[in-house]
C-alpha cells in the first residue's frame, strides 16, 4: 500500500478518492483484505465476508461488539440472550482472524483507514427481544442497545488504532433501514402491522450520540434505501453520507446541495454491485456522469467535486464474484480520477 496523508484538503481521504462500502465474496478473508488494500490506496477499508456464515454478516459482526450485552442466532434473526454463546464468541474470533489480517497487510500504512458497524436504527430493527420483537418497539430498549454499541465502539476503534497506529480511522454506521424507521414501515414480528415512526429529532439525538464515539475522526453514514435523510444525517454530525446513486431523485437535490454546502461529502454509489461482469466496466468517465449532472443541477463549484465526492460501488460486494468484486474497486478508483480529471 502507498502512504496517502494530507494536511491541505478537507477529508482525511483526500481529493479524487474511491473505497468500498464492505463486504467482500467468499470465505478467505487474506485473499479479502488483499485486494482491498491493494486496489484502493486512498480510502481501504475492513470487510466483511458474510459467506462465513452467522457472525461474519454486518449485523452478526456488530451484535459481537455490543458491551454486557449478547445475541445468538434465531431462525427469525438474531435475538439477545442473557449470557455469551456460541454465536458471539464465533463472532468475535472472526473479528480477532479480520483485525490479525488487517494488521498484517496495513504495516506502515499511513493514511485513512475505513473500518464499519451497523447504527443504531438499522441494528434495533435487526436485533430481536426476548419475545421475538424488534428491539425498535421498546424505547428503553432502544437506549440500552445505543450506550452498548457506543461502548463496544470504543473498544473497537481503541483496538484498530493500536493495531494501524498509522492510519485516521473513518467510522462507516450502516443504516440501510433508517427511512423505514422514520416512516414507519419496519413490520413486527407477525408481519401484519409495522413499528410506529420514530420521531426524527429522537432518530437524530441517537445518532449524534454515535457520532461522538469517533471523537474527531470523520464519520460516514451508509443508508442505500431510497429517502436518504440527508438533512438529519448532516445535523447529527456525520462527515459523510454513502448511499446508492441509482435512488436519487432530482427531490433529493435541495437536501444534498445543503448538506455538500454545509461541508458533508458525498460517497456515491454508482458501480452495480452485482449483477455485472468484469468486463462491463470500461468506461470510468460514464460511471459518474450522473454525479457531474447532479453537481450541474446543484449550481455547485466544479472544483468542489473530486474533494466533496468519493465513488463506491452501489452497495457491498458479498454477492458479486470474487473477480467482479475486484474489478469494481479498481473501477471505483478509475472513475474517481476521471471524475477529478474532468469535473465538468
Amino acid at each position: 500500500m502507498t502512504e496517502n496523508v494530507s494536511d491541505t484538503w478537507k477529508f482525511p481521504w483526500g481529493p479524487a478518492a474511491a473505497t468500498g462500502v464492505g463486504s467482500m465474496p467468499g470465505e478467505d478473508v487474506r485473499e479479502a483484505v488483499r485486494v482491498v488494500t491493494g486496489s484502493l490506496d486512498a480510502l481501504p477499508y475492513l470487510p466483511e465476508l458474510p459467506a462465513r456464515g452467522p457472525g461474519a454478516d454486518m449485523v452478526g459482526r456488530t451484535a459481537g461488539l455490543l458491551a454486557e450485552m449478547w445475541a445468538h442466532v434465531e431462525p427469525s434473526g438474531w435475538r439477545l440472550g442473557d449470557r455469551p454463546g456460541r454465536d458471539s464468541r464465533r463472532a468475535g474470533a472472526w473479528l480477532r482472524e479480520d483485525l490479525d489480517t488487517l494488521e498484517e497487510f496495513t504495516q506502515g500504512y499511513e493514511g485513512a483507514l475505513k473500518v464499519a458497524a451497523v447504527g443504531p436504527w438499522t441494528l434495533a430493527t435487526a436485533l430481536e427481544r426476548r419475545n421475538g420483537e424488534a428491539m425498535l418497539g421498546d424505547t428503553g430498549a432502544r437506549r440500552d442497545l445505543a450506550e452498548s454499541l457506543a461502548e463496544g465502539l470504543r473498544n473497537h476503534l481503541a483496538e484498530v488504532r493500536r493495531r494501524v497506529p498509522g492510519a485516521r480511522l473513518v467510522l462507516q454506521l450502516d443504516e440501510p433501514s433508517l427511512p423505514a424507521v422514520l416512516t414507519g414501515r419496519v413490520p413486527t414480528a407477525s408481519g401484519y402491522r409495522t413499528h410506529g415512526a420514530v420521531d426524527r429529532a429522537v432518530v437524530e439525538e441517537a445518532l449524534r450520540g454515535l457520532v461522538a464515539v469517533a471523537g474527531d475522526d470523520p464519520v460516514v453514514v451508509h443508508c442505500c434505501a431510497s429517502g436518504v435523510p440527508f438533512g438529519l444525517l448532516r445535523r447529527a454530525g456525520a462527515t459523510a453520507v454513502s448511499c446508492d446513486a441509482a435512488l436519487l431523485t432530482e427531490r433529493d437535490d435541495e437536501a444534498i446541495g445543503e448538506a455538500i454546502e454545509g461541508g458533508t461529502a458525498l460517497f456515491a454509489g454508482v458501480v452495480p454491485a452485482a449483477g455485472a461482469e468484469p468486463g462491463e466496466l470500461s468506461d470510468p468517465a460514464g460511471t459518474v456522469g450522473g454525479v457531474r449532472s447532479l453537481w450541474r443541477r446543484l449550481g455547485l463549484s466544479p472544483g468542489l467535486l473530486a474533494e466533496s465526492v468519493a465513488i463506491t460501488p452501489a452497495c457491498g460486494l458479498a454477492g458479486a464474484s470474487p473477480a467482479y468484486a475486484r474489478a469494481a474497486l479498481e473501477h471505483c478508483v478509475r472513475a474517481a480520477r476521471s471524475l477529478a480529471d474532468n469535473p465538468e
